[in-house]
């Protein structure tokens, strides 16, 4: 077994990161956050890999929440100065890394598993999967931005629920309020979301990063603004060559080569 607490494999274009701590269900400390870190930045810098597929190791769990016992030895300034900034900023890179994101949820996916996939794009799931932020019931409550992006991608009142009475959902619950895409047999799931990445990494490189980036600005932004930017941002797409390789394979009913340029 690897002694990396993130593991990396790259095929046709697409990069799956396994976060490598099965013994632990894949719980996140420090040290693998750091580690996750640096991978993650290696494969945004990568100009082979056009999706990110995130999951974790051995078939029990995704990630199944955070360190409890190196949780119950901080107070609060320490720990608002080195985990949770840490946590918080690991997630925020991953939310706005500008090549689509996948979960690929293998089992329990608690607390800071939950706030890892709400910074992702797409998750599919197993049947088996559980999902939940218990963390209320330990005296806590989401702090590595669950509580801010659970609110802001699925009815309030099912957020607030969730949080409130720290109860875990199936996988199927969470589809059926949007938490994720899909769910899947466990024996589906590598496969499916496979084949998901490689529908979106056969598309521009380019056009997929501009189009991430509307995204993420607009969606903060005031209707007229965001309507402001999707237009300055359609205009920069068309000076791509791989718009009108795209419209000119249409055309001539071929399809198309992307370049990224």
């Amino acid at each position: 077994m690897s002694d990396e607490n993130i593991t990396i494999g790259i095929a046709d274009n697409i990069a799956t990161l396994t976060i490598n701590r099965a013994e632990t269900l894949n719980a996140l400390n420090s040290s693998t956050l750091e580690e996750l870190s640096e991978k993650f930045t290696g494969l945004e810098h990568d100009d082979s890999v056009h999706v990110i597929v995130i999951t974790g190791a051995g078939d029990r769990a995704f990630v199944a929440g955070g360190d409890i016992g190196d949780l119950n030895s901080r107070r609060g300034l320490p720990h608002y100065l080195e985990f949770a900034e840490l946590i918080h900023r690991v997630f925020r890179q991953i939310e706005l890394c500008e090549k689509p994101t996948i979960s690929a949820i293998n089992g329990w996916a608690l607390g800071g598993g939950v706030e890892l996939l709400l910074s992702t794009d797409i998750r599919i799931a197993v049947e088996e999967a559980v999902l939940g932020l218990p963390e209320i019931t330990l005296g806590l409550f989401p702090g590595a931005g669950g509580s801010q992006r659970l609110m802001r991608q699925i009815a309030p009142c099912r957020a607030r629920e969730m949080m409130f009475t720290g109860d875990r959902i199936s996988a199927q619950e969470a589809k059926n309020i949007g938490l994720i895409n899909h769910v899947v047999s466990a024996h589906e799931l590598i496969p499916e979301v496979m084949k998901m990445a490689k529908r979106i990494a056969s598309h521009s490189p380019l056009v997929l990063k501009i189009l991430k980036r509307n995204l993420e600005q607009g969606q903060d932004m005031a209707l007229p603004a965001a309507l402001a930017y999707e237009q300055a941002m359609i205009g920069l797409v068309f000076d791509t060559d791989d718009a009108h390789e795209g419209c000119s394979a249409f055309l001539e009913k071929r399809k198309a080569q992307f370049r990224g340029e």
